[in-house]
């Protein structure tokens, strides 16, 4: 009788996770068909978090909220059509000087050829063109920029969607807490939740804005071209932290190799470690802690999931996304176990949490 019992337990078990991962399946694919659909209104939620705290500040300072609601999206909209015109014309004068940079890469590589042929090894100019190109580092950065601006081509129905959100966030907690039959409003996780996001989603946002502007004025003092489009780069993909800083690096640094020569480009790089060094590892953890951190593996992981899943909103998206369900995970006592294994290597907190 045990064995039988214990045989069906074991099939239970196994019939439970195979339906739980079944529906997974179905819950990703049915997200990656309408993604044209979320990936707005993800983004609108992302906007409203971190426009929400400024909404609130007006607000203790006796400003009726539909003033102050005006004001943030007046301000947001100034901000967002300023950088799009720029990083327009950035992106055609990039395009317009492509032919110039491949001209320069083949005369760098034709004396690369030369000097090794000085040691007696033989290589086809042609050959190190097709495998080493730092336009093409450029190109990509170009595309993703792009592809992020297709996205904001709805930006009348994302606008609409964050001032909705902004009216309707202070009801929010309440709404939750009546949606998980708690009147009285006793689980203490939900506003723990809502208070983290949004908390971390502020500061990261503050924190990016400043190395974006850091990398610009770099840049500027070294002549590069094009420095604030390398800038509003390094803010966007410093919200992916650990491998973000690179990915920002590489097109900026191969535009130096071609313009600057080899020993600027080595400079500007040892800028952008010292940039995110200090932001990454001494301004962020004062502000944040060190509870909030992921893994790099979970980092790099999370890139490449949300960026299939959503496109280039998606890889932008990855961290605070992943972030959103970390935190959400830790509010339940179900879910701290993958939260644990998505942290990052200081597990201090959790081990007080046990």
């Amino acid at each position: 009788m045990n064995l039988f019992m214990g045989i069906s337990q074991n099939t239970t078990g196994v019939l439970k996770a195979l339906v739980v991962t079944a529906s997974l399946f179905i819950v990703l694919a049915g997200v990656k068909t309408a993604a044209h659909i979320l990936v707005p209104f993800l983004l609108a939620t992302f906007i409203a978090i971190i426009c929400n705290p400024l909404v609130v500040k007006m607000e203790n300072v006796r400003i009726p909220k539909a003033v102050a609601v005006t004001l943030v999206i007046v301000f947001f909209v100034s901000i967002v059509l300023s950088l799009a015109g720029l990083v327009g014309r950035s992106l055609g004068e990039l395009s317009g000087q492509m032919p110039e940079y491949r001209e320069q890469l083949s005369v760098q590589l034709a004396w690369v050829v030369t000097q090794l042929e000085s040691f007696n090894i033989t290589l086809s100019a042609n050959l190190l063109k097709e495998h080493v190109d730092p336009a093409a580092a450029m190109g990509l950065a170009a595309d993703m920029l792009s592809g992020l601006g297709n996205v904001m081509a709805n930006l009348f129905l994302i606008i609409l969607t964050v001032v909705f959100m902004l009216f309707e966030a202070p009801s929010l907690s309440k709404k939750l807490h009546l949606a998980m039959d708690d009147p009285q409003m006793r689980l203490q996780q939900i506003d723990r939740f809502l208070s983290s996001v949004n908390n971390y989603l502020a500061i990261k946002t503050l924190v990016s804005i400043a190395t974006g502007a850091t990398v610009s004025l770099m840049l500027w003092a070294f002549g590069l071209d094009f420095p604030l489009l390398w800038g509003v780069l390094a803010f966007l993909l410093n919200y992916i932290p650990n491998i973000g800083s690179i990915i920002a690096a590489v097109p900026a640094m191969s535009l130096a190799v071609l313009q600057l020569g080899a020993a600027q480009a080595g400079l500007i790089g040892l800028g952008y470690v010292v940039i995110n060094t200090v932001m990454g590892n001494v301004v962020e953890p004062r502000y944040l802690g060190r509870g909030l951190g992921l893994s790099t593996l979970v980092v790099f992981v999370s890139l490449v999931f949300w960026g299939w899943l959503l496109g280039t909103v998606g890889m932008l998206l990855s961290v605070p996304l992943t972030m959103v369900i970390k935190i959400a995970l830790e509010s339940t006592k179900e879910g701290r176990w993958v939260a644990v294994m998505l942290s990052g290597d200081d597990l201090s907190e959790h081990e007080q949490k046990a």
